[in-house]
């Protein structure tokens, strides 16, 4: 996958936390399967499909993936019952702040590597210096918890003490008690996951692609660049820094020019959508089974949020 842009690890548990229950993407489309098995049919784009905007594009296997509400009710009903229990041992437990979106809009925006000129002319590969303040404002403001290592850390995620002022502990703190349940793993969509990570690789390869990939090479060569792939430019570590310089911003420009010309980016989009409504066909009871438990989490995280459970 692609490295637009860089994140920083957060040495705070609660960290971890976050990222495991906002793990996922945004946006879905109906997708091909077995006659058993009929297509899931998920919400449309909230903007319309511009052929000229990945942005606005969706992938066959989003219609598996979490979206970003579910995300969001699965982890505030995640954070709601950490803080009841956490509460009900005596200990004051705050959460650390939802990183905000940082560069994509969506899950296919920048999957196959940048296209908004105006934003490369400033930026390079680099994500809008707003999204990018914003990102690192809710990163330093990481540890919040205000717990201290002892009984309070390991009541939250179940480690070394198993009770509190005569109370058991529950197996996996209250972490493992408040994943078990609203059945929060769910969000993970492993096969999904899987299916996206593996159509992704295996898409460029498809002769369609390369062929495109030849193009768009040829094309920067011509203009002084000598990268093979689109996304070896975006992945060149002379711009990996926090600095945008003239020569990304000039690398970067002329990656879209070369893109705009040869459509490398619509023709690799179609390859992976083929191949990803071949494998949902060929996964898909495995697929029905992890949406269904998705639905049903964000059923119950939803009844955690609204007081109904």
């Amino acid at each position: 996958m692609n490295n637009l842009f860089k994140k920083y690890a957060v040495s705070v548990a609660i960290a971890a936390i976050s990222a495991t229950v906002l793990t996922g993407c945004s946006g879905s489309t109906s997708a091909l399967k077995s006659e058993a098995e009929p297509a899931r049919t998920a919400p449309a784009p909230s903007v319309a499909f511009d052929a000229h905007n990945p942005a606005t594009w969706t992938l066959p296997i989003q219609g598996y993936l979490p979206s970003d509400s579910a995300k969001a009710q699965i982890s505030q009903a995640k954070k709601q019952l950490i803080g009841d229990c956490m509460a009900g041992y005596g200990f004051s437990w705050k959460p650390a702040p939802d990183l905000p979106r940082i560069g994509g809009k969506t899950f296919v925006d920048w999957r196959y590597g940048i296209h908004d000129l105006k934003l490369a002319k400033g930026r390079g590969y680099k994500p809008d210096a707003a999204q990018q303040i914003a990102y690192d404002k809710a990163m330093n403001a990481g540890a919040v918890d205000g717990l201290t290592g002892g009984e309070d850390s390991q009541t939250l995620e179940g480690g070394g003490v198993k009770e509190v002022n005569g109370k058991k502990v529950p197996d996996g703190g209250c972490i493992g008690q408040a994943d078990r349940k609203i059945g929060a793993q769910a969000v993970q969509s492993e096969t999904a996951q899987q299916v996206s990570a593996e159509t992704f690789t295996k898409s460029k390869t498809d002769a369609r692609v390369v062929k495109a990939f030849d193009a768009w090479s040829k094309c920067m060569k011509g203009k002084g660049y000598n990268y093979a792939e689109p996304l070896d430019a975006s992945d060149d570590p002379r711009f990996s820094s926090r600095d945008v310089t003239s020569e990304e911003i000039a690398t970067a420009t002329t990656d879209i020019e070369c893109r705009d010309k040869t459509n490398v980016t619509q023709v690799w989009f179609k390859a992976e959508s083929a191949l990803q409504k071949k494998a949902i066909e060929d996964q898909a009871e495995q697929l029905n089974q992890e949406a269904e438990a998705l639905d049903a989490a964000v059923k119950k995280a939803a009844e955690v949020v609204t007081g109904t459970r």
